[in-house]
This record gives structure tokens, sequence and C-alpha cells, in this order.
């Protein structure tokens, strides 16, 4: 099989903020010098604080928009590279991250999207993945996507238009959910995702979810479910309460109060896009 993808066709897009160094990037690459891959770094910043390169490889947006999603999307807007890989600014890649997400793409060159494992710093998996690759993702697989663990081919993915909602993710209405809702559109429009669960990089444990609490949590879920299912939205935020129950996230007497902070987010979503 002719292979299409090569070395240098894969492009880092990183999303960082108020950077004025490079040298965010030296511990993310603990093998060899970030300057032999390709990077896009998407920098949020202000005008007084501007990130430029000395180095080819590494391009800079100096942005001064707010949002992850807002990040995400001019990544996507500015890319070159045939594959690009959605990173943040806290990740180290395994040595082997470059030649196992173009092996990916050479094997499945019919997905769009390929999501790969990620592990904190202690080596253990951010969560269960399935034991070999899963070419048919349902919607529990891909509300479960971190972003950090999306590649896209942009061929493909240029062809549909397909770009984060910057209604939600860090630094907008809604914290979470953005990556989910960009795999969702993608899915709706019968393309390929799939799941290779080899791992790629460790990143932090500590992710938004964490941070919040019950009534916030149920916020956002109520923001999402509305988004990406308006029409499935009571079976959908049940099965979420389902589930919570089930592994112990919330107690029986705080259904009521979840319940509540989700119909909150509903009604805040309809009402930013009515």
């Amino acid at each position: 099989m002719t292979k299409e993808f090569k070395k240098g066709d894969l492009e880092i897009v990183l999303a960082t903020m108020n950077r004025d160094s490079l040298d965010f990037l030296i511990p993310m690459f603990p093998f060899c010098h970030f300057s032999e891959f390709p990077i896009l770094i998407i920098n949020q910043t202000t005008e007084k604080k501007l990130l430029v390169s000395d180095f080819t490889s590494v391009r800079i947006v100096n942005s001064f928009e707010k949002g992850l999603s807002k990040s995400r999307n001019l990544g996507l807007q500015k890319a070159h590279g045939q594959i690009i890989l959605l990173t943040d600014d806290d990740e180290v890649f395994k040595e082997d991250f470059e030649s196992t997400i173009l092996e990916a793409h050479n094997n499945y060159p019919e997905a769009v999207s390929i999501c790969f494992a990620i592990e904190d710093y202690k080596g253990f998996l951010f969560k269960k993945y399935p034991a070999k690759p899963k070419l048919q993702l349902n919607n529990l697989d891909i509300f479960s996507v971190l972003s950090i663990e999306i590649s896209l081919k942009t061929k493909l993915l240029h062809q549909f238009n397909t770009k984060f909602d910057s209604d939600f993710g860090l630094g907008s209405s809604f914290l979470m959910g953005e990556e989910a809702i960009f795999l969702s559109e993608l899915k709706k429009q019968q393309q390929n995702i799939i799941i290779v669960p080899t791992v790629i990089a460790s990143h932090p444990a500590v992710s938004t979810d964490d941070k919040l609490n019950l009534e916030q949590r149920y916020y956002i879920q109520g923001a999402f479910l509305t988004r990406v299912a308006k029409n499935h939205y009571q079976k959908l935020i049940f099965l979420k309460l389902f589930f919570d129950l089930k592994q112990n996230r919330i107690q029986i007497n705080q259904v009521y109060t979840a319940l509540k902070s989700a119909n909150r987010g509903k009604l805040a979503y309809l009402q930013i896009n009515k």
C-alpha cells in the first residue's frame, strides 16, 4: 500500500495564552528539539505581549480574541499541515507520537479524524479506551473525546467547513463540550471518526470537569445536550443522571438540583441562540 503521509506532513496546532517566549515548548519534546516538527501556535494575548519565533518550522499567530474554541478555529484556518494534531501547552509527547499518527492515517485513509490515547504524568490512562481500534463511534464515544486526543485530515475537514462552537470551551459561556460538538457535526455529515488507542502524549490529570461543582457541571450539560441533541434532551439528561448515580458522582438527594441546573443551562443556550 502506498503511504500518502510521511514525516513532515503532521502539523502540531497548539493553543496557549500570554506567551512571550518559546521556552514552554522545551519540556513538551523531551527527546529532541521542538523545531524538528512543524508547529503552529495560536497565542491569545495583548498587543503589548507578542510571541515571535526564530524557527522556520514554528509559526505564530498572536490573537487578541479570548476563548479556547476561537483559538482552535483560528488554528484550523491557518494550519498548513496535511494532518493536524490539536494540542495544549502542557502536554509531553511520546518519542514515537509522529510515526503513530502518520501510520494511523495511512492505515485509515477514509477517516477525517483519528483520536488517540492520553495518559497523565504518572503514566495512568486518562480514561478507559477500547482495546483495539474502534471504527464506528457512537455518541457516548464522541461525548467523551478530549480535544487533545484529536487529529484531523485537513483536506477532508475543509470540504465541510466544520468549526468549533465558540459558545463552548474555556473562556466562553459554557466551559466544556466543544470537542464533542465539533465531532458530532462531522458525524452528522457522515464523516468517519475513529479511535486508535495508542498513547501519544501525557497531560496533567486535573480536568476542567474536576474543578466544577455539581450545579456548574449540569448547567453546562444542559446547554451541551440542547446543542447536540435538542429533540432527545430529556432522554439524554436522565441517561447522564443514571450513569452519574451509578458511578457515585452524585447522590440521589442531588438529582433535583442537577435537573434544575441543567434546565438553566438549556434555557441560557436557547437565549443566546434565539
